[in-house]
């Protein structure tokens, strides 16, 4: 891989001060990952406390992903000359504003509202994180740094929805939103303490997200990024009514299964940040394939328990890599523009997530179940083959 640019924030870091950097920005992304899918759990007693049907409440839901792609487009160029440390805190207190209009909310525009202003968190945190960490830590601790950053990623998607379900059952659905209150004012703290100074780089002319298209490498990681996150939630999105009507599992069962599904996370996570430094273009190119031969197995294996819940095991691992990896190619690929790549890259995400979602929900209503996870192994081999060997994602010489 080639070398990172000059890391000007490291100067004067203890390896202490940079591990409490990197912690402070994991936990950040958990309570971003928390929030933004905390109402799943909650949908029913949303809807009812502000008098909304349930479909209503889960645009509440996809409201924040929209904002989030407009955020990821803009918010390199928006922000080009400011500190990042004052602009991360910024968006930190965003989110605790947004966590409080939640709770408060008194009727469902109100929640609407403060769902767009999260977005906006969600979208332009995001954008910065990988470019962030890159400085913050030596060029061979990256991949470390990266694992430890999507490690939040994985604690929020394992444990967000069952303790948001559990708690709500007895502190109120607003009460959920106000426990993560004082964890993110705290994250705020943490911030203020823990991140150095980060001036804008000098160097290269910030291109803008769009600019980066005129790049042969970021032509190819586009389509190949949204063809991966569109295949795997087109997937993910239905694997309740799969297990439900496929397997038959009983309520306690389909819990089990999706918490271990997101206990798969961790192992995802950490095997990639192992494996990147030496096969970081294999584990892009390879993990899509290899989510759609898993996909395929889900199918043929659809009524026996224990198979289904080891494969959806390793399709948890699997997939918790894949966004470690294009993390990692955003600092290494377009390591002097990685601010506009990391927005290029998370709206390209989200709106993959967005309209993977709504082909599953196509399919799963209009021809079956089985049709959706079909559909999603075509996107996953497409993203795969677009990748190939990786030769057409790395960097011009």
């Amino acid at each position: 891989m080639p070398p990172l640019p000059s890391q000007s924030a490291l100067s004067g870091l203890t390896e202490k001060q940079r591990r409490h950097a990197v912690l402070s920005m994991s936990l950040c992304v958990a309570m971003l990952i928390a929030a933004e899918f905390m109402p799943v759990s909650l949908l029913t007693p949303i809807a009812r406390d502000l008098n909304a049907t349930d479909g209503l409440a889960g645009q509440a839901i996809s409201i924040s992903g929209f904002f989030a792609v407009i955020a990821s487009l803009g918010i390199a160029r928006l922000t080009a000359r400011l500190d990042r440390k004052p602009v991360l805190m910024a968006l930190t207190a965003a989110m605790l504003i947004s966590l409080v209009m939640i709770a408060m909310a008194p009727n469902f525009g109100l929640l609407m509202l403060a769902r767009a202003l999260l977005g906006i968190v969600i979208g332009g945190f995001w954008s910065l994180a990988t470019a962030t960490v890159t400085r913050l830590v030596p060029p061979d601790q990256v991949a470390r740094a990266l694992g430890t950053l999507y490690m939040g990623n994985a604690v929020a998607t394992a444990f967000a929805a069952p303790i948001g379900s559990y708690l709500g059952g007895i502190i109120g659905w607003r009460g959920v939103f106000w426990v993560l209150v004082p964890i993110v004012a705290l994250n705020l703290v943490w911030h203020w303490r823990s991140l150095p100074a980060l001036p804008p780089q000098v160097g290269s002319a910030a291109l803008g997200p769009l600019g980066l298209l005129k790049r042969r490498n970021v032509r190819f990681a586009l389509p190949a990024v949204m063809l991966t996150f569109a295949g795997a939630f087109s997937a993910f999105t239905y694997f309740r009514p799969f297990l439900e009507t496929q397997t038959h599992v009983s309520l306690p069962q389909l819990s089990m299964l999706l918490f271990a599904l997101g206990l798969a996370g961790f192992v995802g996570t950490r095997g990639a940040s192992i494996t990147l430094d030496k096969h970081l273009y294999r584990l892009l190119g390879w993990s899509p394939f290899a989510l759609a031969i898993v996909t395929l197995v889900l199918l043929q294996v659809s009524t026996l328990l224990w198979p289904v819940a080891i494969a959806l095991f390793i399709w948890g691992t699997l997939y918790s890599a894949i966004p470690v990896g294009w993390s990692a190619w955003m600092a290494h690929g377009v390591s002097d523009q990685a601010e506009s790549a990391g927005g290029l890259i998370v709206a390209a995400i989200q709106l993959a997530i967005l309209l993977g979602g709504a082909l599953g929900g196509l399919l799963l209503d209009h021809v079956s179940i089985q049709a959706t996870f079909v559909g999603s192994t075509l996107l996953l081999v497409l993203a795969s083959l677009i990748v190939g060997n990786g030769k057409r994602l790395r960097p011009a010489l």
